[in-house]
């Protein structure tokens, strides 16, 4: 059975440019995001792994760390290393996990026989400090990955953690949240949405993002 939205995300020990990771440990009390890359040397994922470097310090803000994978040996991933800080100008800055032997692949459903039956695709799993996947994604090998719509839907999960909020479509950081249908006392909503609020339909109750 594939993975699904608050599955426990599967456990697994794996080396990786920075040496032997043990996911759920290198996780600890943090937020992850796992994403996979089809194979070494292949110009899209070179793109992505340079922006992930130049991102990390986004990543840290968040208490999110980051790690790649494909089913390339740990040589591979060291020359591809690299290749990236040669053509990106970034040098990698978080691991790349060597899944030669396909066990996280198979863990995490990252082969998809239909679209090939050797290679990992372009999945992402956010992982929350429970260790609990929180979002998938899976691309197209041909479509680079838009890393600030990952961050902006970890920015979404934290928030709506902390506040019975949701966020709208298009939502950015400081813009007015959606108070959850469940909240209906009114002393509930006014102690915990003190800036006010504008109900658009019973449903539908738009308040200032509490934490800004």
């Amino acid at each position: 059975m594939s993975l699904q939205l608050g599955d426990a995300a599967p456990d697994f020990i794996q080396d990786s440019t920075e040496g032997t990771l043990r996911f759920h440990e290198w996780i600890g009390s943090s937020w992850a995001v796992l994403f996979s890359h089809p194979k070494d040397f292949t110009p899209v994922c070179t793109t992505e792994l340079g922006e992930v470097a130049r991102l990390k310090p986004e990543f840290d803000k968040r208490n999110v760390k980051v790690a790649g994978l494909s089913v390339d040996p740990l040589g591979s991933h060291r020359t591809w290393s690299d290749d990236i800080k040669e053509t990106q100008g970034q040098t990698l800055n978080f691991p790349l996990i060597a899944d030669a032997d396909r066990k996280v692949a198979d863990l995490y459903g990252m082969i998809h026989p239909n679209a090939n039956d050797t290679l990992t695709v372009r999945s992402v799993f956010i992982i929350d400090p429970n260790k609990k996947i929180r979002l998938i994604l899976t691309y197209p090998a041909s479509t680079g990955r838009n890393f600030q719509e990952i961050l902006r839907t970890i920015d979404s999960l934290q928030l709506t953690d902390n506040y019975k909020v949701a966020t709208p479509v298009n939502w950015q950081q400081g813009e007015d949240v959606i108070i959850v249908t469940s909240v209906t006392d009114p002393n509930e909503l006014k102690q915990r949405f003190p800036k006010g609020w504008k109900e658009l339909r019973p449903y539908l109750r738009v308040t200032p993002q509490p934490n800004r």
